[in-house]
């Protein structure tokens, strides 16, 4: 009795020790597949290790069906025989969009994430009728010939503007795995995010750009003609300072304005921990504004709140944006000669602060973009107002850091409302 428990006892490491000596082509040459991905830059050593597990948890459970009569096709010198189920099982595994070919660019295996950016990916169908994209199957025919890495970027319009990149790895399996002892893969990433934020940057260069060079323009020929033709002419001197000191105002909010919206953007995954009243704030920026209403012939009117209205703030920020919306208000609906400002709470967790004027309102086709930076419905009447076209982008991404939004209502003729909404601050 004891002699055959000991047996059992050492049966076990017997079996996984053979199992693994039968299956060691197949973890040799999954150890190489894997090595090669995480050299040529395909993936990281995690996700190979990762990958190489499950190919060995694969090739050690097919190694154990083996052991069982008629489990498992042997050849004839007993070694169990690699199939496909191998490279399906490494290309499942991997995180990006994958697909292996043999040498003539036929597909053996694809992963879902391969096939959700081509649907017609199909085991034995060549790469160029499943994936139509010249840049791949030239670069796949570089791979196979130098049995070097190839990298190519790619452009698709259907069914939308899709930039992607393609890296296109060739191996040599130091044993054959379905008979095949070279292989490529061919490894998808979307670059579609990146190139949008590489647009918007320029055009945000270019704007700023654009928006600083008109005022330094205006200054230069005011200078110009300062020190020429109007060098002694008292009249025209004055006149041309006051512009210049509009123009120099102008440009120095515009910096401003940049600025901030860089302090915020920086700080936009880091809520506010102090707890701030918005009726003090919004009452400040009111009467500080109280001139600009007085030259506009607005009157403002605040509707107060019988409680306080707290939340999770930065107080000067929060300033910022009523500054930015009743200024707004004061300019653009200056034709309807009042401006209203109401606070009311939604359910116990929000407050909504509502600046509405009587102006000329906003016609629906801009509603969508008011809040893109420089964007403007009416760029000459924005200008002649002094504004900067940052104004509600700022007012979005403080709100967006203080886990508030902007929602805009207004029609043509019928004014605009600019409600702010925030979370109250539930702490004592």
């Amino acid at each position: 009795m004891a002699l055959e428990e000991q047996r059992r006892t050492f049966a076990w490491p017997v079996s996984w020790l053979g199992r693994i000596r039968r299956a060691r082509l197949v973890l040799a040459a999954a150890a190489f597949v894997f090595a090669a991905l995480a050299i040529g830059g395909v993936l990281s050593i995690l996700q190979a290790a990762l990958g190489f597990v499950l190919v060995a948890a694969a090739a050690l459970i097919e190694a154990s069906a083996a052991e069982q009569p008629g489990a498992l096709a042997l050849s004839p010198e007993g070694k169990p025989l690699a199939s496909d189920w191998l490279v399906d099982a490494v290309v499942s595994g991997l995180p990006d969009a994958v697909i292996a070919l043999d040498i003539r660019g036929v597909v053996i295996a694809s992963n879902v994430s391969a096939r959700e950016v081509a649907p017609n990916l199909t085991r034995g169908t060549p790469l160029a009728f499943a994936l139509r994209v010249p840049e791949i199957t030239d670069a796949v025919r570089r791979a196979v010939a130098s049995r070097e890495t190839q990298r190519v970027e790619f452009f698709e319009k259907v069914p939308s503007d899709r930039w992607s990149e393609a890296f296109i790895v060739p191996i040599t399996l130091a044993a054959p795995i379905a008979g095949r002892r070279e292989l490529v893969f061919v490894t998808l990433h979307d670059l579609t995010p990146l190139k949008r934020v590489e647009e918007m940057r320029a055009d945000f260069v270019a704007n700023a750009s654009h928006e600083l060079r008109t005022p330094l323009a205006s200054l230069s020929g005011f200078i110009e003609t300062l020190q020429g033709p109007a060098r002694n002419d008292a009249q025209a001197r004055d006149r041309f300072l006051d512009i210049m000191k509009a123009q120099a105002t102008r440009m120095a909010r515009l910096i401003d304005d940049l600025l901030s919206l860089s302090r915020v953007e920086l700080k936009a995954h880091v809520q506010p921990e102090h707890q701030v009243d918005l009726a003090p704030i919004v009452r400040q920026v009111a009467d500080g504004l109280q001139t600009l209403a007085a030259d506009r012939g607005v009157e403002v009117k605040i509707a107060r709140p019988t409680d306080a209205l707290l939340v999770r703030g930065d107080r000067d920020e929060l300033i910022r944006v009523f500054e930015n919306l009743v200024e707004n208000a004061l300019k653009y609906g200056a034709s309807g000669k009042r401006v209203d400002i109401t606070f009311a709470r939604e359910g116990d967790n929000e407050v909504v602060v509502a600046v509405r004027d009587y102006g000329p309102g906003v016609a629906p086709e801009h509603l969508p973009r008011l809040t893109e930076r420089f964007y403007r419905v009416d760029v000459t009447e924005s200008r002649a107002q002094g504004g900067t076209g940052l104004g509600l982008a700022l007012v979005k991404h403080i709100l967006h850091r203080h886990r508030g939004r902007l929602s805009v209502d207004s029609a043509p003729g019928k004014g605009a409302t600019f409600s702010v909404r925030l979370p109250l601050d539930q702490r004592k």
